[in-house]
C-alpha cells in the first residue's frame, strides 16, 4: 500500500491529525541529540515550543534557525533583482513562528518595515513576545488583515497557498492584491508539477485538467491540508498581476523544489 494510499484511508476516518502528532514525537525524539546540542552551542537563540517549528517546518533547531536565516536571504537575492530595497513594507503572510521574518531586519534593514501575519494564535503569541523589529498580525482563515489599501511593498508567501482550498485561493489571493501597492511585488511559492508523482491517479486526472488538487477531510490551514497546483491554475489565479518570474527547479536527493512564483501588481 502506497504513502498516499494511507494518507487517504487516514483522512476518511479521522486520523490523520493522530497520525501527524505521532510524527511530531518521533522527529522530537530522531532530532533529540541535535537539538541538544544546538541549544549548548547557541545559548542566547530563542526557540518557540517544539511544536509551533514541527508544524511550521520541521523539528530541527539548526534548520529552523540557521536554515531560516539562508532562506531569508534567499529571498532577499530574489527580492533584489525586481525591487529597490529601501524604506520598502514587507510582509511575511504565513509567517508560523517567525523562521524566516526574526533575520531580515538584520540582513536588509535600510529603513524598512517588517509585518508577519499568521492564523496560528500560539505562533503569533511567541512571536510578539519575543521576536524584536518585527509587528506581528494575528489573522483568521478569513481573507481579512488589517492593513490599508496599497501598503505592503513585498509580499511573501512560503507553502501557504499549499494548505488552502480553491475558494480560498482566490479570496486570500484578493486580500493580498487590495494591500499591495502598484508596482509592489509578491513571492508565492506552490506544489508543482515536481510534486505529479505524489499523487494518485484520480487525483492526476483533476491535475492535468488543470484543476487545483485539494487533499482536505482535515482542518484547512493545517500542514496536513494539502493542496497541488496546475501551472495553469495559477496562471488564471495571477490574471490581475503581471508574473515576472516562474522558477521551477529540479528535484535533487530526493527534495522536491516548489514552484517559484514572483508577480507585480
Amino acid at each position: 500500500m502506497s504513502k498516499q494510499q494511507i494518507s487517504s484511508i487516514l483522512r476518511k476516518t479521522g486520523f490523520l491529525h493522530l497520525a501527524d502528532k505521532a510524527r511530531y514525537h518521533q522527529q522530537k525524539f530522531i532530532n533529540s541529540k541535535d537539538n541538544r546540542e544546538f541549544r549548548r552551542k547557541n545559548p542566547t537563540v530563542k526557540l518557540p515550543p517544539d511544536y509551533l517549528i514541527y508544524e511550521s517546518h520541521e523539528l530541527n533547531y539548526e534548520k529552523y534557525f540557521n536554515g531560516g536565516y539562508k532562506t531569508a536571504e534567499w529571498l532577499v537575492s530574489h527580492f533584489e533583482k525586481h525591487i529597490h530595497l529601501k524604506d520598502r513594507a514587507i510582509l511575511d503572510w504565513g509567517c508560523g513562528p517567525a523562521r524566516i521574518i526574526r533575520h531580515l531586519p538584520d540582513i536588509v534593514g535600510n529603513g524598512c518595515t517588517f509585518l508577519g501575519s499568521d492564523y496560528n494564535e500560539k505562533s503569533i503569541q511567541w512571536n510578539s513576545k519575543n521576536i524584536q523589529n518585527v509587528d506581528f498580525n494575528l489573522n483568521s482563515l478569513k481573507a481579512s488583515l488589517p492593513y490599508k489599501n496599497d501598503f505592503i511593498d513585498i509580499i511573501y508567501a512560503l507553502s501557504v497557498f499549499t494548505h488552502l482550498s480553491e475558494k480560498l485561493h482566490y479570496e486570500w489571493f484578493d486580500e493580498l492584491y487590495r494591500i499591495l501597492k502598484p508596482g509592489g511585488i509578491m513571492l508565492i511559492t506552490t506544489s508543482g508539477k515536481n510534486y505529479k508523482g505524489l499523487l494518485t491517479m484520480e487525483e492526476l486526472v483533476d491535475y492535468e485538467q488543470h484543476k487545483l488538487v485539494a487533499r482536505g477531510q482535515v482542518k484547512e490551514g493545517h500542514r496536513v491540508y494539502t493542496t497541488f497546483h496546475p501551472e495553469d491554475f495559477m496562471r488564471n489565479l495571477f490574471k490581475s498581476v503581471e508574473i515576472l518570474d516562474h522558477i521551477v527547479e529540479k528535484p535533487q536527493n530526493g527534495w522536491l523544489p516548489q514552484d517559484i512564483w514572483i508577480v507585480r501588481k
